[in-house]
C-alpha cells in the first residue's frame, strides 16, 4: 500500500509542479499583452490562467498534501530526520507560493495588476530553487 500511495503522490507532485511553473510564466505573457493594450489576449489569458488554477493546480496540491500526510501517517518516524523538516518546509513555502499566484490570478482577472512581466520572469524562478531543495533532501537526505 505505501507504494502505492507514494506512486500517486508523486504523480500529483509532477502535476502541480508542472502547473507552478507555468502558471507565473502565463502571467510574464499576459503582462506583456497589457502593456500592449491587447484586449483579446488579456481575455484569452484570463481564460487559461483560471482553468490551469482552477482545474489542475488546487487539485494537484491538495492531492499531493493528502498524499504526503497519508505518507508521514504510514512511516511517522520521518519526523525525527533532519532532511523531512527541510522538505517540508518547502512544501509550506510552496503552499504560501501557490497562494500568491492565485492573489495574482485574482488581480490580473480584475485588471488591477501592476507587476512587470520582468517581476513574473523572476517570480518564475522560485518554484524550480524550492524543486531542488526537495528533490535533494528525498533522494540524498543529507541530514
Amino acid at each position: 500500500m505505501y507504494l502505492w500511495i507514494k506512486a500517486f503522490h508523486l504523480i500529483a507532485v509532477v502535476c502541480w509542479f508542472a502547473a507552478l511553473f507555468y502558471l507565473p510564466r502565463l502571467y510574464v505573457y499576459h503582462a506583456q499583452a497589457r502593456d500592449a493594450d491587447d484586449h483579446k489576449a488579456i481575455e484569452y489569458f484570463k481564460t487559461m490562467e483560471r482553468k490551469l488554477y482552477r482545474g489542475i493546480m488546487m487539485p494537484s496540491m491538495i492531492a499531493t498534501l493528502v498524499l504526503g500526510i497519508w505518507l508521514l501517517a504510514l512511516v511517522p518516524s520521518f519526523m525525527s530526520m533532519g532532511w523531512m523538516h527541510l522538505k517540508l518546509t518547502m512544501v509550506v513555502l510552496l503552499v504560501g507560493y501557490h497562494h500568491a499566484c492565485g492573489l495574482y490570478l485574482k488581480q490580473f482577472a480584475a485588471d488591477t495588476c501592476k507587476r512587470t512581466s520582468r517581476y513574473f520572469r523572476f517570480f518564475n524562478e522560485v518554484p524550480v530553487l524550492m524543486l531542488v531543495v526537495i528533490v535533494i533532501c528525498v533522494i540524498v537526505k543529507p541530514f
